[in-house]
């Protein structure tokens, strides 16, 4: 009789220490504060451009934090309007397109950078042609002044927002219009638009598929086709 009361005594400990070990272990998986704030500490980043206007805002958290010149696509040649995602950051890339090989340096048609937006072809970049910012004059990309194009490079990532905006609404009057200082602390706050997921079979150009997002300070040379 004792011994069969023990052997329930001892099964019952076991069951106890089996439900503690796995409270224990959810307790563990549980994110901690720790984990919640880097999470929440995350900037969220949109760029927008307005193509009337020729103009690049980045808009971090709500905060206007640059505003710069651009070029857009011309007529014939327009930037495409929607909302889409950076898919991939190159820096000194190698420009080819129709046959038509140009190695960086100051003769590459989309400069020293390089952003290539999750619509095939396009991007953010420089030019060798400066006098064509602040004009319609692409074959559809978004040109930027080098030194401006190097500043905003380094500020982006990979996933960030692009808003291109063809007529002039709310947010682009808001950022844009008034001919108010951009770097004003009475910038209006704009909430960053969610971009829509990634098409997983979206086309991508076959030799520019290598982004320097794991090492952004490092330089890649990568050949891209894009408009430009």
């Amino acid at each position: 009789m004792k011994a069969l009361m023990l052997s329930k005594m001892v099964m019952m400990a076991l069951v106890i220490v089996v439900l503690a070990a796995q409270v224990l272990a959810q307790r563990t998986q549980q994110p901690g504060p720790q984990q919640e704030d880097s999470v929440a500490g995350v900037a969220r980043r949109v760029i927008v451009v307005s193509l009337a206007d020729h103009k690049l805002a980045l808009v971090e958290d709500g905060q206007v934090k640059k505003i710069y010149t651009v070029a857009v696509g011309k007529p014939s040649t327009p930037s495409p309007v929607g909302t889409f995602t950076i898919e991939r950051r190159v820096a000194n890339p190698v420009y080819h397109h129709s046959g038509k090989t140009v190695a960086p340096g100051p003769r590459n048609p989309v400069g020293t950078r390089w952003m290539g937006l999750s619509k095939h072809g396009y991007g953010i970049h420089g030019t060798n042609e400066p006098k064509s910012i602040g004009k319609a004059a692409s074959h559809g990309c978004i040109r930027m002044a080098q030194a401006d194009l190097e500043e905003l490079y380094p500020l982006v990532a990979v996933g960030d927002t692009v808003e291109l905006v063809g007529e002039r609404n709310e947010e682009t009057a808001q950022l844009f219009g008034g001919g108010q200082n951009p770097t004003a602390p009475a910038q209006p706050t704009l909430t960053a638009t969610a971009a829509p997921a990634t098409n997983p079979a979206q086309e991508t150009p076959a030799d520019a598929n290598t982004a320097d997002a794991a090492n952004p300070a490092g330089p890649a040379v990568t050949a891209i086709v894009a408009s430009r």
